[in-house]
């Protein structure tokens, strides 16, 4: 029973779910758990009735309420995203509204006001919904101990999200400190399905944890439709079809009330909303546009106004895709592989929002091969198959930047925090040695800059260890997080409206006047002032559009799986998918020219042209992935015979291009791809020392060495790079087991270069049939890619051209 829930559903007239119930049964037992449940079902309220009943019915809680002279924080609710947390503070807001409760609510992040904190800090509310930076700020505010100390609740919303990332650590590290400062505390996760949905309990709960697991057996409708052209391209390249299928894009969101349209990137969606809006102009002022680049005004702006029902569509990147509940929404758009299955269902499920709705999503290939995971997708749902998200481990750089947070605040003694911390799972295997070694980092600079006033931050107070520079600890709160990205620069008009931020690699390879495409504007560059980058409307015809950094992510190897077992059906006469059918012709003229693999096959080409000899290789893995094998056999290839080599890749396969030509043959093959000394080859073959020396400004930065600049003058890009890549090379040079250092390459291996993947793939293919083709030309496999270095080659505009003229000749249309 719980009599809130009660009241409030049957005013709702709806009925509770029986996972719901068996939420608030577990959390009325005092259980901490995970809840995992589909999108649209009430997850929100599956906990946060369980919460109310707590603060006003648990007798035991009542007393200690009763002692406390003043009102402490009861329940603590973090999410990953601003978006989301506004949308929780909605929800649970009107809770108390609508049975007159005088449970407080608050939001705090990184828009709430200077004066807002001071007083919640002061005078906290009940509840407060916040994001893993902010409890960190909490932490090092004088007297968080204090403000912990009642504390009931923490509530972890869409944690599958958190784990995977940076973020998860400071999640894990702050409910460590939490769980120590008051042992009654209540741990309850919220997540979506992911392939390792257990383990993800235990890192949120610890080990040997009495947590529960609440599950609801409940399925959510997804109908997928893939979108094909009017015609297939037999010899396709990336990026081109996507804008082609505009009208069918626009005649499905003319079907349907109000359409997300999700693209993979930032540039991508800018591309979207400036060609629906030049090819439709109807669309002024009912399609908008929102990513992580925009300001704060223009994005609520999109929200309000796809609550309230008031745009027909929004283009739209992972910034729209966790846990908002646009009711208008009844389709979804996906622009391009979506790289991973529990993202393609994260984006499906915006559309649909409501329990035993279905959800819409339609699937828009960017070039014919593509149109291939549109299969892939169906049976990857059908069949259940989500990844797993792989949680980080000895992030050294998150546990000195919390150990100064925690000194910053009210101190803290080293073997207490010692002994919380190697609970998590993080840093399980964190020895005392390491520990001590992260403490003389922050107490005298550690063995290499102790000569450097700077590094000497902490001292020891009877026997607590404390930060008494207020300069230190200012910059401290200023640096904390775990998010990290190129250096941002702002984008305003002469009048100093501002329209966001924009990454400044960008910007540096622009000049005064040139026209680029941003929050769906076309903009005139006039001057970069410091990190402002001062912009005009104009109606110039050309513009460049802008990459960002975070465009860069492979396919899961989840869907490399779906991928290569869609190949299985591709040798089916029959009973095969509308995908499958459509794309025949393209893989008969890849029988026909080469080879076509089965799933336990694979296809490797050695083609010569004019532009040398060229090697591809198709296992299908991911871009990442396929990068890093070509190096390898780039570099096994020198050792037969010395060469040069360029690289390219997609997500299906690679080419190497050189102009040596080598002997090939099934036995040279299976020596290349062998999965014997994969290690050493990584190491030796590609420059992993320069990798790890940018992976380490990052590092640098979490950690505290490099300071990143106070808002709004934030330090140029190449200046932390510089500075970075001098500590680098002092712990290179003198402190070769430095732990930050390690942890730089550490990175490199598992999630740049994929090392583990890798590994799996080279031990996979060594059990394959090899197929290998010496086609006369470039093949509709090969030819991708091809374009993908042909691009670098001719930068100018006049590749799209050649190009063209290139597959015409191919096709045998043009000698």
């Amino acid at each position: 029973m719980n009599q809130f829930a009660d009241v409030w559903f049957h005013n709702q007239g709806w009925e509770p779910h029986k996972f719901q119930r068996d939420a608030w049964k577990s959390i009325a037992k005092g259980k901490s758990g995970l809840l995992n449940a589909p999108t649209g079902f009430g997850k929100t309220f599956a906990i946060w009735f369980g919460v109310l009943a707590h603060y006003y019915e648990d007798s035991a809680y009542q007393k200690r309420k009763a002692k406390a002279r003043q009102t402490k924080l009861h329940a603590l609710w973090i999410t990953p995203l601003r978006a989301l947390s506004k949308e929780i503070y909605k929800a649970t807001n009107q809770v108390s509204a609508d049975l007159e409760l005088d449970y407080k609510i608050e939001l705090r992040t990184g828009d709430t006001s200077l004066s807002q904190r001071q007083k919640q800090r002061k005078s906290p509310p009940q509840a407060l919904i916040t994001t893993p930076e902010s409890v960190h700020l909490l932490l090092a505010s004088k007297g968080a101990t204090d403000y912990f100390s009642q504390l009931e609740f923490i509530v972890i919303d869409e944690w599958h999200e958190l784990l995977g990332s940076k973020r998860g650590v400071l999640v894990e590290l702050a409910l460590s400190r939490i769980k120590a400062i008051n042992p009654r505390l209540k741990i309850w996760g919220i997540s979506a399905t992911i392939g390792n949905l257990e383990q993800a309990q235990e890192i949120l709960l610890g080990v040997n944890h009495s947590g529960v697991m609440v599950r609801a057996d409940l399925k959510k409708q997804i109908k997928i439709e893939t979108v094909l052209p009017d015609s297939l391209e037999k010899f396709p390249w990336a990026g081109h079809l996507g804008i082609r299928l505009l009208d069918k894009v626009i005649d499905i969101v003319n079907s349907h009330k109000s359409t997300l349209i999700f693209t993979n990137t930032r540039s991508q969606s800018e591309i979207w909303y400036q060609q629906i809006i030049m090819h439709y102009p109807e669309f002024a002022g009912i399609l908008a546009i929102h990513h992580g680049s925009l300001s704060d005004e223009v994005r609520l702006w999109v929200e309000d106004a796809l609550h309230e029902g008031r745009l027909k569509a929004v283009v739209c990147t992972s910034s729209l895709d966790l846990g908002v509940d646009f009711r208008p929404v009844d389709c979804v758009i996906q622009v391009g592989s979506p790289k991973g299955v529990a993202r393609f269902l994260q984006r499906a499920g915006r559309s649909g929002h409501r329990p035993h709705e279905t959800s819409y999503i339609y699937y828009v290939p960017t070039n014919s091969l593509e149109i291939i995971e549109g299969d892939s997708l169906k049976y990857a749902v059908k069949e259940q198959i989500i990844e797993q998200r792989i949680p980080y481990i000895r992030s050294f750089d998150v546990l000195i930047q919390y150990l100064m947070t925690l000194a910053v605040g009210d101190g803290f003694m080293a073997d207490e925090i010692f002994t919380e911390v190697s609970t998590t799972h993080c840093f399980a295997s964190l020895s005392r040695k390491e520990f001590d070694e992260c403490l003389s980092m922050l107490i005298h600079g550690g063995k290499s800059l102790s000569a450097y006033d700077d590094f000497h931050r902490l001292v020891l107070d009877d026997g607590r260890y404390k930060v008494e520079s207020r300069k230190l600890a200012m910059r401290h709160r200023l640096s904390i997080g775990a998010i990290v990205s190129d250096a941002m620069m702002k984008v305003k008009f002469m009048s100093g409206k501002y329209l966001g931020s924009i990454e400044e690699s960008f910007i540096s390879k622009l000049n005064t006047g040139d026209v680029f495409w941003f929050s769906g504007r076309q903009l005139e560059l006039l001057h970069v002032r410091n990190m402002e980058v001062v912009v005009r409307p104009t109606t110039k015809s050309k513009g460049v559009v802008p990459s960002w950094m975070g465009g860069r992510f492979s396919i899961s190897p989840d869907l490399g799986v779906a991928i290569r077992h869609s190949f299985k059906s591709i040798h089916q006469s029959r009973q095969v998918s509308k995908e499958v059918s459509f794309l025949r012709p393209l893989f008969k003229e890849q029988e026909k020219r080469s080879g076509l693999p089965r799933e336990d096959e694979l296809l490797v080409e050695y083609v010569s042209t004019k532009y040398g000899y060229h090697l591809f290789v198709y296992p299908f893995d991911g871009k990442l992935v396929h990068e890093g094998m070509a190096q390898v056999l780039a570099y096994r290839l020198g050792k037969i015979k010395p060469a040069t080599f360029s690289i390219a890749s997609n997500e299906y396969g690679f080419e190497l291009l050189s102009a040596t030509k080598y002997e090939m043959d099934d036995v040279q093959i299976k020596n290349l791809l062998s999965p014997q000394g994969l290690h050493q080859d990584i190491t030796a073959g590609i420059n992993v020392q320069e990798m790890a020396r940018r992976r380490f400004r990052d590092i640098a930065g979490i950690a505290g060495l490099i300071f990143q600049g106070y808002p709004g003058k934030a330090m140029k890009a190449k200046h932390l790079q510089a500075n970075a890549g001098l500590f680098f090379s002092v712990f290179e040079d003198y402190d070769p087991d430095n732990l930050l250092l390690r942890e730089a390459y550490d990175e490199v291996f598992d999630f740049q270069l994929e090392e583990g993947r890798m590994q799996l793939a080279f031990e996979r293919i060594a059990n394959h049939a090899i197929i290998l083709a010496f086609p006369k030309q470039l093949t509709p496999f090969s030819f991708p890619i091809f374009s993908e270095s042909f691009r670098e080659k001719y930068s100018n505009e006049d590749w799209q051209s050649r190009l063209e003229l290139l597959k015409l000749q191919l096709e045998g249309k043009i000698e």
